[in-house]
């Protein structure tokens, strides 16, 4: 009975929580469940869709429990952006991640122990390995530990990350902490993985089928990808994502679009952040119908409307492509996902498959290399932080580019470097002076007293916490050139009046311990070819999956999932081929006439389906068409 009001006592708060602070009456599916699982105490594995409302899964219980939660997550864009949005919402949040200077952390593990207000505290994985988060994590309030995309944690998944490895340390601190983990895609080795690694104290899965009535999946085998997208798009209206492999295949795509009479845009990581969120606002508003993109787009983006999202190239996994395929309908309403390929995106696979794993001597060269080059001695170089060129340094070692990326990812796994583009930020202040210094200061300097009066009416919190700025708008404020300012914030930096980050444009490369000798690299030979061999077990699932012709796409995904007791969806490509059989007499009279009218117009066979697809499948309109010219 004690427990029973227990529990609904929980429940009460947490939808007090929900509606006092994300504005909603009542949770999704399962979202409950799993929050009165964790506020019990118990370790929990939830298992949500994408777009099934994961953050909201940590973020009520830890509101009702009090105290600090910890989030540990890999995507520093995913962080920042929740813990702004948390602090809209008037919650107290911060971040840590790879990348941000000493004295930025030393701030935020300041805020974090001595402010008991603050609820969130948002870490990369490999900030747990370092030695200052280790020393100041006991003196933590942690009521909580969420994991997000946990599986990162499993070398049975897709993505393994080892300093993931290190959040079963943080359980010996806190013995009695619930931990939360969360991950929108994992085979069933995967879920058993997880469990263990973060030593739950006894299996807790809560899992939300997989499977998606409103979403249809289409295979489409086709040379000419470009012609086959536009007719997609005429048949499917409403917003849409292409996705393509890499940078400048976006910009391509999206110009063909523009050219075909389709507002399109493309996005990709190394858009400037600035022009990055603009194009986000642009397409999330409508402003934009089509984004063109790598699989840098869609994390944290809850757009509901997405009617169709089209991959024209493969992708490396069936669980990127579920994950993406799946940022379509999540209004509930009918969309599509519909993948286009050809002979050679099959060879390009396999080609990627074997560029992916680079034998492990190479890494060690390409990690010295890197050390001469910003010369970093030996026992020096912890936490520096450098501007960086792929292009370039895979140049020095006479590397493919792409091989070159995943040498620099293993170097990541083995926890000694960290190259992210997502490390450019605005600019950033904190004052270094109390108030009474700085008003001794300002006396003492007249020429500077304007740009400190702007920055206080203008920012707050510039005491206690880095604060993002924008020199532009100040300068407007003031009258004068952004340069003026910049050089002011210098000069303040100079005399130690405040601290100065100023935006960074270009890539970042983090050295993220001392040099050591490249021959006390420590690879796992065994568990890289372990990767190696599940990495190709992958691409064979890709690689059957668009091969496959005899069972419905739904079914085969949530089979890999590990749903074995699905039901056919009856309308993607292979369950629409099984119920077609052959072409019926009115069809095939109301096609013939219309093909026979458009041949009579001179239309060539790929303007034939232009016009029709928008109405009939374009199996159906290429089987009659060859009929009706048979019998021309």
């Amino acid at each position: 009975m004690r427990r029973m009001r227990q529990t609904e006592e929980y429940r009460r708060l947490s939808v007090e929580a929900l509606r006092r602070y994300w504005g909603h009456e009542r949770f999704r599916p399962l979202q409950e469940d799993i929050i009165l699982s964790v506020l019990a105490g118990n370790d929990t594995l939830a298992l949500l869709p994408t777009g099934g409302g994961k953050s909201v899964c940590f973020q009520v219980p830890a509101m009702v429990m009090g105290g600090l939660c910890i989030v540990v997550s890999p995507l520093i864009a995913l962080m920042k952006d929740q813990v702004e949005h948390l602090r809209n919402k008037g919650i107290k949040a911060a971040a840590i991640y790879s990348g941000m200077r000493p004295a930025e952390i030393e701030t935020v593990i300041d805020n974090v122990m001595f402010d008991p207000e603050y609820r969130f505290l948002y870490v990369s994985p490999e900030r747990l390995q370092t030695d200052n988060f280790k020393f100041n994590l006991s003196r933590m309030p942690v009521r909580m530990i969420a994991v997000d995309e946990a599986h990162c944690i499993s070398q049975w998944g897709y993505d393994f990350r080892p300093p993931y490895l290190e959040i079963a340390k943080i359980r010996k601190v806190f013995p009695e902490v619930p931990v939360l983990a969360l991950t929108a895609t994992a085979t069933p080795e995967v879920v058993e993985d997880i469990q263990q690694r973060l030593e739950f104290r006894g299996g807790n899965v809560f899992r939300k089928s997989f499977k998606r009535d409103n979403l249809i999946y289409y295979v489409v085998k086709e040379e000419d990808k470009n012609s086959r997208m536009l007719r997609i798009m005429g048949r499917y209206p409403g917003t849409g994502i292409v996705y393509v492999r890499n940078r400048k295949r976006t910009e391509q795509v999206a110009d063909f679009l523009r050219k075909n009479g389709i507002t399109a845009d493309f996005y990709h990581a190394g858009v400037e952040p600035k022009e990055r969120d603009k194009k986000q606002r642009r397409w999330m508003d409508g402003e934009v119908r089509v984004m063109v993109a790598t699989n840098a787009f869609g994390m944290g983006i809850d757009k509901p409307d997405v009617r169709f999202v089209v991959h024209i190239d493969l992708p490396d996994t069936l669980e990127a492509y579920f994950q993406e395929a799946g940022r379509a309908g999540r209004d509930e309403k009918p969309a599509v996902a519909i993948l286009l390929y050809n002979s050679n995106d099959i060879a390009q696979l396999k080609r990627n498959h074997t560029f992916a794993f680079p034998p492990l001597e190479r890494v060690r060269n390409v990690y010295d290399e890197l050390c001469q080059s910003f010369h970093i001695a030996l026992g020096t170089g912890q936490n520096s932080v450098f501007p960086f060129s792929l292009e370039k340094h895979a140049l020095a070692v006479k590397m493919n580019a792409t091989q070159y990326y995943n040498a620099l990812n293993l170097l990541n796994s083995a926890g000694l470097i960290l190259v992210s583009e997502h490390l450019r930020e605005t600019s950033q202040i904190m004052f270094r002076m109390s108030g009474d210094e700085l008003i001794d200061y300002q006396s003492a300097n007249p020429d500077s007293e304007p740009l400190i009066s702007t920055i206080l009416r203008s920012y707050s919190g510039v005491f206690t916490q880095y604060t993002k700025i924008n020199e532009e708008l100040m300068a407007n404020r003031l009258n004068c050139k952004r340069e003026d300012v910049v050089e002011t914030l210098k000069q303040l930096r100079s005399e130690k009046v405040l601290y100065y980050q100023p935006q960074s444009n270009i890539p970042l490369i983090v050295f993220l311990q001392d040099r050591i000798r490249n021959d006390y690299i420590f690879f796992d030979n065994a568990a890289y070819q372990f990767r190696k061999q599940n990495a190709e077990k992958r691409m064979n699932a890709v690689e059957n999956y668009v091969k496959s012709d005899d069972k419905c796409r739904s079914v085969l995904l949530l089979e890999y999932f590990g749903d074995h007791n699905s039901t056919p969806c009856g309308e993607c490509d292979v369950c629409r081929k099984a119920k077609s059989g052959k072409i019926s007499n009115s069809d095939y009279d109301r096609l013939s006439s219309a093909i026979k009218s458009l041949l009579e117009e001179k239309k060539t066979p790929k303007e034939i389906l232009t016009s029709l697809s928008a109405v009939y499948d374009e199996e159906k309109i290429v089987a009659v068409m060859r009929r009706v010219i048979d019998n021309a």
